[in-house]
């Protein structure tokens, strides 16, 4: 396992400075955006049109000795603006096909969420099933444009050899374990999920215990961390709405691997990932509006280099 860097925290930066960057922090590794909601600072799909443009991409990861884990479009591909998931849904299908040019085997991704109906202006997510109007949604939204687009998108992906890490995001249709195998029951197993624990520890779902229901179905890996206060949860509970720039007020809040979780829970949950056959990349994800970008980085890059597993476990002796 090795540590590795989804790097729009880094977007002010060309692609040449963002690796000597990393490499000074022993991180060869990077998950690469290509539009949507993330951007594409260091990774123009107009590649795929451009070879001269593709050749010099491949020359400098080549000249800096860095791979790609990933390459990610977080997106709504079932926005119910037409224009938006029209967008979305083809930002996604270039992002596949340039992940196979490069020969990059994971592309990371949003669920989406659908309107309350084919004349909806806006996402509607569901978070409980009553009044019955929310149930009836909820199997409508899933039925008539989940499963369709999920099930022809992740076949695209497969014709493509790339499989589809979907982050499970609340706002989005898959949002825990149990909606991401939903999924991956109706588009098959080429859709996985992109696990990040920051988006469980909120929910009240242990991800070292997710790692267990998810076995076989995590494609790749961010890390980043939450931290919890209980004196704000008193009063919103998990489901607060304001602004993540208002963290004295609000439940929890994103923070840097380690701020929010010390290092024995990510060694545990570095541990449960190798165990459930995980053995790829943690990819590091800033997101933490207390501390800057570089601190951050550098802080969860020290942090997590002190941490994973980095060769084979020698075979045991009674083996």
């Amino acid at each position: 396992m090795r540590v590795g860097v989804f790097t729009p925290l880094l977007s002010e930066l060309p692609l040449t400075e963002v690796l000597k960057k990393l490499a000074a922090l022993d991180i060869h590794t990077v998950e690469l955006a290509t539009g949507n909601y993330p951007g594409d600072a260091h990774c123009k799909l107009s590649m795929l049109e451009d070879a001269p443009a593709l050749a010099e991409f491949r020359k400098v990861l080549n000249d800096h000795g860095a791979t790609i884990s990933a390459l990610s479009c977080h997106g709504n591909p079932l926005h119910p603006d037409v224009a938006v998931s029209r967008q979305h849904r083809e930002v996604s299908r270039k992002t596949i096909l340039l992940a196979e040019k490069l020969g990059v085997s994971v592309v990371v991704d949003f669920s989406g969420c659908p309107g309350d109906s084919p004349n909806a202006k806006a996402p509607n997510w569901v978070t409980c099933p009553w009044p019955p109007d929310f149930h009836k949604l909820l199997e409508w939204q899933w039925n008539e444009v989940v499963a369709p687009y999920w099930i022809e998108h992740a076949k695209f992906a497969a014709d493509h050899g790339v499989r589809i890490a979907i982050e499970m995001h609340p706002g989005f249709v898959v949002y825990n374990p149990e909606t991401l195998l939903r999924l991956r029951s109706i588009a098959g197993n080429n859709i996985g999920c992109n696990l990040d624990p920051s988006h469980l520890f909120w929910q009240a779902i242990d991800p070292v215990a997710a790692v267990r229901v998810l076995a076989g179905s995590v494609f790749h890996v961010h890390a980043k961390d939450t931290q919890l206060y209980p004196a704000n949860l008193a009063r919103t509970g998990v489901l607060d709405t304001k602004p993540y720039t208002e963290e004295r007020d609000r439940s929890w809040i994103f923070r840097t691997c380690g701020y929010g979780h010390g290092d024995e829970w990510w060694k545990q949950f570095v541990s449960a990932l190798r165990m459930f056959g995980y053995d790829f990349v943690l990819s590091i994800e800033h997101e933490d509006s207390l501390l800057s970008p570089g601190e951050g980085l550098t802080k969860a890059a020290n942090f997590l280099n002190g941490i994973v597993i980095r060769e084979q476990p020698a075979a045991a002796w009674w083996v």
